[in-house]
């Protein structure tokens, strides 16, 4: 069967991450990372491709996806697979000396920050990095130019300069050639940088703020200003730097599990690095519990094969008998082995990054062509209907006590989601909390436009709720007289669980029974499920729309203290809406949960 480049599209994600294109026998044709994998990738599927692109694309017969928490991230595990793998496309084959290096001579009195692609033997100075590229390089020695004024010509030239050039004309130098600096100070500038580019630039910072509030009390508000750049900039160098400043080994075990499927994913890191991914879509006759089946497959992955054991084993679930295995593993390692599912900081993002990985492989394997085109002929079967049904509409409603009220309507098709045509309802006029009317307005408007023919109509209509919900729905059908359109109810268990659901076929009085492992219940849960993550995605968009302008003193939880600690840590507003959720939380005072409710009320 050929690779359906259309149905593998639906499910890739927006985040960075690392793709290796695989041929019919499993062989890597091509790695490679993008900042967004589903934009990077359809650019493959568009045409305008040169032949040896082509080429490679016609011989694609699956494409495996590792995310990343970052492009940086993406480009280092992308080096280390080519140099693992050596694809056949990939053509530029690189090795360690691909990474380059900033160096700083321990033997010139006002010494350069320079550039540099090999690492040399000689001990004349250090060398810090390696940088995943040169432009990482390029623009973090333009940053440290424009911040510390450290000079960036050649020992030649500097020997030979009689007055100042033009980058101490744009301040971008303090003219050490002409002696308007003196060599402590000169030297105090350059191990700022230094510093900086460590990542140890807590102290340089803290020295900025001081100064800049000082600036401030003197009134010299050109100053305080000046000083204020600096320390965004300086946040922004700390986005960049290195490949990750966090240490640990460990492999990371996670489990995505639907109706119909489950996934499970591994990644690996070493030294803080991460090395690569391995994905398993096991099959679960027996049905086992999530923590069982989990235990299984870390007990097989290091007792069954010949598999490296880290200093820890991070899982997304408790396992059962966890010290144990724990044990077991510490005596065929030889040294401590931590087995856990409870980890905070860095290791927490690795286990998040793991479940995510576990969701994206889970989303693909449901949303291949093979199995959503067995899943439609079973549900004409159970309904029996007398043609396939091509096109599944699905609606629910989302709320917060009434607040913000929108309506979802995702659509399937024989290819799986059809995302072009999901749509949202702000619901409005409707007192809150009445789901029936908020659901009544969002089928009417949207069945309106089947009827002018502007749009075409689905052949199964489905609503998430329970008899109230269907009535109103047949009545909507019922007044704007569409009655070739099939109409499912799915009403929740007693218990919520899946599987456990009661379906009614355009009445109440029909009640449809299913099987648990029924293909067709799977793709009804499957749609049920999409749809409420859509609706509970509007909603909150809606919902936070107001928060995204909040300055911090409208934050719960922020007084005067911890807003002059942001502004301080970060140099101002701006730089504190820049921030991402990690560095929020490394300000004083701002704890994990506070720096994700002012991520939120900033940006939504």
């Amino acid at each position: 069967m050929s690779f359906n480049a259309k149905q593998f599209l639906t499910t890739v994600s927006a985040s960075p991450g690392v793709y290796r294109m695989l041929d019919e026998s499993g062989n890597t044709l091509y790695v490679g990372k993008a900042k967004r994998l589903n934009a990077r990738l359809s650019s493959y599927f568009r045409g305008s491709l040169n032949a040896k692109t082509q080429a490679m694309v016609s011989r694609i017969a699956d494409i495996q996806l590792t995310v990343t928490r970052s492009e940086t991230e993406a480009l280092l595990l992308e080096q280390t697979l080519i140099k693992e793998l050596r694809p056949p496309y990939n053509i530029l084959l690189r090795d360690d000396k691909s990474y380059p290096f900033i160096f700083v001579s321990d033997r010139h009195s006002y010494p350069a920050l320079e550039y540099k692609r090999v690492r040399q033997r000689r001990n004349d100075g250090r060398y810090l990095g390696p940088y995943p590229s040169s432009g990482a390089v390029r623009e973090s020695l333009a940053l440290m130019q424009k911040i510390f004024r450290i000079r960036n010509c050649e020992d030649s030239v500097f020997a030979h300069r009689s007055r100042p050039c033009l980058q101490y004309q744009i301040e971008r130098c303090s003219a050490p050639c002409v002696g308007y600096i003196s060599e402590q100070e000169y030297r105090r500038d350059v191990e700022h940088a230094v510093m900086c580019l460590e990542g140890k630039s807590e102290n340089v910072t803290q020295a900025l703020n001081d100064a800049m509030e000082t600036a401030s009390q003197a009134l010299d508000f050109e100053e305080a200003a000046r000083l204020r750049d600096q320390v965004q900039h300086l946040r922004q160098l700390q986005q960049r730097q290195f490949v990750d400043n966090e240490r640990g080994e460990a492999d990371i075990f996670a489990l995505a599990q639907r109706p119909g499927g489950l996934a499970i994913s591994i990644l690996s890191v070493r030294d803080g690095r991460m090395l690569g991914a391995r994905h398993h879509t096991p099959k679960n006759d027996l049905d086992f519990a999530p923590s069982t089946l989990l235990t299984e497959v870390v007990s097989q992955y290091y007792l069954g094969q010949p598999h490296e054991v880290p200093a820890e084993v991070i899982t997304s679930l408790a396992l059962d008998n966890s010290e144990l295995l724990a044990d077991v593993l510490s005596q065929q390692a030889g040294k401590r082995v931590r087995v856990t599912h409870q980890v905070r900081g860095h290791r927490a993002q690795w286990q998040q990054l793991a479940i995510t990985n576990a969701e994206q492989q889970l989303a693909s394997k449901l949303a291949s062509h093979q199995q959503m085109s067995e899943r439609f002929q079973a549900l004409q079967q159970a309904l029996g209907l007398a043609q396939l049904p091509k096109r599944l509409e699905c609606f629910d409603i989302s709320h917060s006590h009434g607040e913000a009220t929108v309506a979802s309507c995702v659509v399937f098709d024989q290819n799986g989601p059809r995302k072009s045509d999901y749509r949202h309802f702000k619901i409005e006029d409707v007192a809150a909390g009445d789901d029936y009317a908020a659901m009544e307005q969002a089928l009417t408007r949207r069945l309106k436009r089947v009827k002018s023919g502007e749009t075409v109509p689905p052949d199964i209509l489905i609503v998430d709720g329970g008899k109230g919900q269907l009535n109103m729905a047949r009545g909507v059908l019922e007044h704007l007289g569409l009655p070739n359109i099939t109409l499912l109810g799915v009403a929740k268990g007693s218990t919520r669980k899946a599987g456990l659901e009661t379906l009614f076929l355009s009445t109440p009085e029909h009640p449809l029974a299913l099987d648990s492992t029924s293909a067709a219940l799977h793709l009804i849960q499957h749609i049920r499920d999409e749809s409420h993550r859509f609706a509970i995605a509007g909603h909150r968009a809606q919902r936070d729309k107001a928060r995204r302008t909040s300055t911090l003193q409208e934050i719960e939880g922020i007084g005067p203290k911890r807003r002059r600690e942001l502004l301080r840590f970060f140099g101002g507003l701006q730089g504190v809406q820049k921030a991402s959720r990690a560095e929020l939380a490394r300000v004083p005072g701002i704890s994990e949960a506070l720096a994700k409710t002012i991520y939120q009320a900033l940006h939504g």
